[in-house]
Parts: C-alpha cells; structure tokens; sequence
C-alpha cells in the first residue's frame, strides 16, 4: 500500500481518538466546568450530530478544491478546535468547538475515503480502506485507553493538547506525502454536484447505505453499554473494563485488516459469514454474561466481526456510487454515523426492561437481523 495512506491512516488515529475519548473524560470535565454530567454529555451528543450533517455538507463545499489542500485545512481547523477545548473555561465554547471538530472530522474523512481509492488500483478499494479505517480501530485499542491514562494523571485538558498535538505529523505528512490530484490518479474534471446526489437514486448505494447504517448501530449499541456488562453480571472489578474495551478495539483492528482482501472480490461471502455470526453472537454476551472466561474472548470476536462487515459496506458504497468521486465518501460516512448516533439511543431503550443491562446485546442482534433482512431484497449485494 502507498506510504501516504498511512499519513490518512494516522489523522483518522488523532479524530477517532478524539471522537470515543469523552467517555473517560466527563466526570472530571463536568465538575472542573461547574454542569451536571448529562449536560457534559451532551459533548458527544453533539460530536455525533456533527458528523453526520457535516459530512455531506463539508464534502460539498470542498469539491472545488484539491484533495490535498483540502485535507490539510480540514486537519488544521481540527487541531484548532482541540486548542480551544483545552483552554475555556466556558462550556458552550467547549460545545462549539466539539461541533467544529465534529465538522471537521466528517470532511476530513469523506474526503479521505475517496482519496485513500484513487491511490490505488480500482480492484484494490477495500485493502485501501482497511489500511485508512485501521486508524479508528487503533485508536480504540491505544488512543482511548491511553487518553483516559493521561486524562488521569495530568487533566482532561491535557489529552485535548495531546489531540491537537498529533494532527501536527498528520497535517505536515499529508502537505509533504500526498501525491498532487493528477498524480494520485484523479480526473482532472468532476460531475457537477446535481450529478453527483443523483447517485443516491442508484438501487445499490440506496440499499447498501443502509445496511451500513444498521450494522453500525448494532456495532454501537452493544461497545457502548459493554462496560455495565463486564462490572455488573460478569462480577469482574472495574479494572476489567479497559481490557474489555482494548479487546474489542484489537478485534476490530484484526476485522477491518482481515476483510479489506474479501471486500474488493467477495463482498458476498463477508456479509454472508460476518452476518449470520453477529446475529447469534451479540445475544451470547448476554446468555454468558455470568463466564468471564468466555465474555472476554466474546468481546474480541464481536469486535472482528462487526468491523470486518462494516468496512466491507462501506467499500461496497464507493463501489455503488462510481459516478460520485467527491460525495461518495460523505454518503458512506454519514450512513456510518448515523448509525453510530442510533444505535445506543436503540440500545438505551433497553435497560428499562426486564433485560437491564443485558438488553442492549439483544436490541444489536435485532439490528442484525433487521440488516440481514434488508441484504435478503434485491438486488443482491456485491
């Protein structure tokens, strides 16, 4: 794979570090800034909404622009908005400068999507994505937990500092490695932006955005309530939480890596293993909850497998989209977040039942099998 993939690969490291870090961070932040801990919350709320509204609308504005420049700028305005987190003391500037980061963070990666496919040959989409998606997985392996450490020892403000730290390699590497837009293979002209929406009426991108969407939410729903499930009936210490967590991170990592081979060839076979396992193993954490031995292996697993289909759609979309080369990847990353944003409000409503903290691995296996339903309609995907 070409170097600058990697350069992609370690900016989405720095946002996707930025975009899970909260969850360690809030109760610290939340008292330093005098608001109850839902309204400091109401930070990753906001990051979520933001990308899924920033990243059709910043990949528009962009399209005039080269891919280069435009990923630079996009890094740069990120790292800004992480300065700025790390120096208020107000919280509506916090909230301002998530929803920033949030925008920036959804251009950045629609526009990496396309990038990362046209330095590679066509057939050769999907080991292109797995090496840029690797960055979110690596940073749920080594960010998140590594922010939360710093967070600990130095201060939420620190792992704001940290975050706009690396986007310095990351902007400096994109500027300096990215090949000039003709060099990386790109067209030297564009659809118009009419042309380019009127993909969404294809029938396979209006199928697989959805799909995307779906396995996604199941993916979120589930990793976001995990922890309640490794404390509570699992009887492990609180200590177990972040190994549970690293867990799923390394098992995404290896999910994304493993499918990015399959995703350009046999699409079909990936989401006809992938989905069916889901289906029956979202559920098994809440049948042996009370098995550590199992639930930790469990984890890894689920982790492989919900990243192995989720990168596999997300290649497909560019796929289904050939007549979109700027918006197609904004289409993806919508649907992806979207899902994300869903998929634990979905979850939430669960632990009011007579599941309670278990519910949430049930509603993912219904999202499952709400994706597997929709993937049985033609036409058939890949």
């Amino acid at each position: 794979m070409p170097v600058p993939l990697y350069l992609l690969a370690l900016a989405v490291f720095a946002m996707g570090t930025s975009e899970f870090m909260l969850a360690g961070l809030l109760p610290g932040l939340a008292a330093e800034l005098g608001v109850p801990l839902g309204t400091a919350g109401t930070l990753t709320s906001a990051f979520a909404l933001g990308m899924v509204v920033g990243a059709p609308l910043m990949a528009g504005l962009a399209r005039s622009r080269p891919g280069r420049a435009t990923l630079f700028g996009f890094v740069l305005v990120f790292a800004a908005a992480h300065v700025v987190g790390a120096v208020t003391t107000s919280f509506p500037v916090l909230f301002a400068s998530r929803v920033v980061a949030a925008l920036a963070d959804a251009g950045f990666l629609a526009v990496a999507l396309t990038t990362a496919t046209a330095l590679v040959p066509p057939d050769r989409k999907g080991r292109a994505l797995a090496v840029l998606l690797s960055g979110t997985t690596v940073a749920t392996v080594a960010g998140v937990p590594g922010g939360a450490v710093l967070g600990a020892l130095l201060g939420w403000r620190a792992v704001f500092w940290a975050v706009a730290a690396l986007c310095l390699p990351a902007a400096a590497g994109i500027l300096l490695g990215l090949p000039a837009p003709a060099a990386a293979g790109r067209a030297p002209g564009r659809p118009d932006l009419r042309a380019e929406l009127s993909e969404l009426r294809r029938p396979g991108l209006r199928k697989v955005l959805p799909l995307a969407a779906l396995v996604n939410a199941a993916t979120f729903g589930g990793f976001t309530f995990l922890a309640p499930v490794v404390t509570g009936p699992a009887r492990l210490g609180d200590l177990w939480v972040p190994v549970a967590l690293v867990l799923f991170g390394a098992g995404s990592f290896l999910g994304v890596t493993a499918a990015g081979r399959l995703a350009d060839r046999r699409p079909g076979l990936v989401l006809a293993v992938a989905g069916p396992l889901l289906l029956i193993g979202w559920p098994a954490p809440a049948v042996l909850a009370h098995e550590p031995a199992v639930l930790l292996p469990l984890v890894l697993l689920l982790g492989a497998l919900s990243f192995a289909l989720g990168g596999t759609l997300i290649t497909r979309a560019l796929y289904a989209a050939p007549g979109a080369p700027t918006m197609a990847g904004a289409y993806a990353t919508a649907a992806l977040n979207l899902g994300a944003t869903a998929g634990p409000l979905v979850a939430a409503t669960t632990l009011t039942t007579p599941a309670g903290p278990l519910g949430p691995f049930y509603a993912a296996a219904l999202l499952i099998a709400a994706a597997l339903l929709l993937a049985a309609l033609p036409p058939r995907l890949g």
